[in-house]
């Protein structure tokens, strides 16, 4: 009798569904490792920006910026791009690096959490996915808001400020720049709605990166990462009450969270 000099079918196809559900199997666990590690890698460059921070407030007398010189976040980015021209891949967290147009907030496009924001056009044109609290602005002696949406006397104006472990500073979003106030509400879809021109703007931060937790940069230069629904209890500015309508403490029920968000930790 001759030697068999191969497989049956019958054989290679156990060898195929043996292989079939083997990747089945380790799929899910090598998404979630690669997205553990865009998620340390984007606390990473979180990290490098408060060295960015930390230079520009220690060259202007501890201040930040003042949030003058242009819209859009002009007036940020030009400043940081011109002192320390930061590459595209540091303006970006990992989960959001492709960018979703040049078109302005206001034109009512989708920003969602895994794409990266445009500002400007042509060579001047900024791509990134982390933004600024507007409230650290330092607004110039007797102007009373800054683009007329924050009043001056709740600026913190420095990272040199009591409780600085809980006063954000620069973190994961989906637009260049925000406000929150203790009252703006939660967005309906993850990734936040088309268009919040200047009010509602807890939205343009509460954005699903990491798995109900975003990226975060606080004013002691600390690091960590920030669950979706802990973003109403932060110092965001100088009046901005802890304590509000979306937080445990003022009766948010698990039960009242827009439905894509409640299967998050409460805070």
């Amino acid at each position: 009798m001759g030697k068999r000099k191969g497989f049956t079918l019958i054989e290679l196809l156990v060898v195929i569904a043996i292989i079939a559900l083997l990747m089945s199997i380790l799929m899910p666990a090598l998404q979630r490792v690669r997205q553990q590690a865009r998620k340390v890698t984007c606390l990473a460059q979180l990290k490098q920006w408060g060295l960015y921070w930390k230079m520009y407030c220690d060259d202007n007398n501890g201040y930040w910026l003042s949030g003058a010189g242009g819209g859009s976040g002009v007036w940020w980015t030009r400043p940081m791009q011109d002192m320390f021209n930061i590459g595209v891949k540091m303006r970006c967290c990992p989960q959001a690096t492709k960018p979703i147009g040049g078109q302005s907030i206001h034109a009512g496009i989708g920003y969602w959490s895994e794409q990266a924001w445009t500002s400007g056009n042509g060579a001047s044109a900024w791509v990134g996915s982390y933004a600024p609290n507007g409230w650290m602005c330092n607004p110039p002696s007797g102007q009373t808001s800054v683009w007329g949406r924050s009043p001056a006397r709740d600026h913190w104006r420095t990272p040199n400020v009591p409780e600085a472990s809980e006063v954000p500073l620069f973190c994961d979003a989906w637009w260049v720049d925000f406000w929150p106030r203790a009252t703006d509400q939660p967005p309906t879809i993850a990734g936040g709605p088309g268009d919040t021109p200047n009010s509602n703007e807890m939205n343009r931060v509460c954005v699903d990166r990491h798995n109900g937790f975003l990226g975060m940069l606080f004013c002691d230069w600390s690091v960590r990462p920030v669950g979706l629904k802990e973003l109403w209890t932060l110092r965001w500015h100088k009046d901005f009450n802890i304590r509000g309508p979306y937080t445990k403490t003022g009766g948010m029920q698990p039960g009242d969270w827009p439905q894509w968000m409640r299967r998050y930790k409460d805070f």
